[in-house]
């Protein structure tokens, strides 16, 4: 789960880390007043979870009133294609109000999971405003990758190891204070990313960020209700939302064959199979364990929203969810979504033979695949077709 930049730079303020004063706007005129309060020159940055902002002119520095209604108003309500953003883009909503600072220095600053080591990586830079991945591959010497043992968390040669780096000997003390309040939050709020680009030094020698991005574990969700209640819905699409109140794993992709799987590992294969028979997966979607005709039956609803879809392959593994649930709620489905695609089913495990009896015996457009052999053919012919 992404948080926006106001949410993440509001839990930076709880832990006492001095940031720049902003407050976030919904409208222009909201964006003019909030200006006239924090007082001149400020920046104007909209909220999308998506980096990249800035190239794409999402941050805008504004030195007066009438600058600063002119550039709410375009920037609201317009869409900011980035990098990350897809070709679709995102809808700016929301724009953040923040005091423009004059800083000498300015460096890069995450913190992520490092799996391979069983470690936090805290990744430095000496040059901050860049994109990580450029500096990377052009000034890989500017770039320090500190270890820290979650075990021992982050300890005092860590930040003189940090402040070493960054030149900042003559602020050790400082340096440690600010990393060891962003370590917390990491470890705390169950992050797999928390990046400040750029973390400035002002003109008064002070440490402060200037935007950060924070992803939270989406497994961790269940403890972490306080995030939970930040999850930006309008930032996702529609379909997407919808499968998620019922239970659904389901992401939106470009493809002409529609999937339903049962488990994450399944899904995955599956849209590789798709790829060898020549078709184009168009989504993800993992019905889970749980499966019942009701949660079924609604996810033939939303893949049948898709217009260019050529075929739906149902690929279920009878384990926890039952084959003749699973073919009950491929009827339900026809009948309550008029669905007229072609289904291709390929069923195994618990109650399969229940579940084609009770599939013989109805009518639909529905396309058997007995085995993996079976139904890579049949999708061949529905692409052709």
């Amino acid at each position: 789960m992404k948080l926006h930049e106001y949410q993440g730079k509001s839990l930076l303020r709880s832990e006492g880390v001095d940031i720049p004063e902003s407050r976030v706007s919904y409208f222009p005129e909201e964006a003019w007043m909030i200006s006239m309060d924090i007082g001149y020159p400020v920046m104007l940055k909209a909220q999308v979870l998506a980096g990249g902002r800035g190239k794409s002119g999402g941050i805008k520095k504004c030195h007066t009133a009438e600058e600063v209604r002119t550039q709410s108003q375009l920037m609201f309500g317009t869409v900011l294609k980035t990098k990350q953003s897809g070709d679709n883009g995102l809808k700016i909503h929301k724009v953040l109000i923040e005091k423009a600072l004059e800083y000498e220095k300015e460096f890069y600053v995450s913190f992520v999971v490092d799996r391979k080591s069983a470690a936090i990586a805290l990744i430095v830079s000496k040059e901050g405003g860049m994109e990580i991945e450029e500096l990377s591959a052009k000034s890989p010497h500017l770039i320090k990758t500190i270890l820290i043992n979650p075990y021992a968390g982050f300890l005092p040669f860590h930040a003189r190891a940090i402040a070493g780096f960054l030149n900042l000997e003559s602020k050790t003390a400082e340096v440690h204070t600010l990393f060891s309040k962003l370590y917390r939050i990491f470890m705390e709020k169950e992050c797999t990313m928390l990046e400040i680009n750029p973390l400035a030094i002002t003109q008064q020698g002070r440490l402060i960020p200037l935007d950060i991005k924070i992803d939270i574990d989406d497994n961790a969700l269940i403890r972490q209700k306080d995030i939970v209640r930040l999850r930006d819905l309008s930032e996702m699409d529609e379909d997407e939302v919808e499968a998620r109140f019922y239970g659904l794993n389901f992401i939106k992709l470009e493809g002409n064959i529609g999937c339903m799987v049962n488990g994450a590992g399944l899904a995955m294969a599956t849209m590789d199979f798709i790829k060898q028979a020549g078709g184009s997966p168009a989504n993800f979607l993992d019905v889970g364990g749980v499966a019942t005709p009701e949660t079924i039956s609604r996810g033939f609803e939303i893949l049948t929203r898709e217009k260019s879809l050529k075929a739906i392959f149902v690929n279920i593994f009878g384990g926890i969810v039952r084959c003749d649930k699973v073919a009950n709620g491929i009827i339900q489905a026809i009948q309550n979504s008029n669905v007229t695609l072609p289904i291709i089913i390929r069923l195994s495990g618990s109650n399969v033979e229940e579940g084609w009896q009770i599939l013989n015996n109805a009518k639909g457009n529905f396309h058997p695949a007995y085995t993996v052999e079976q139904a890579k053919d049949i999708i061949k012919k529905m692409v052709s077709l």
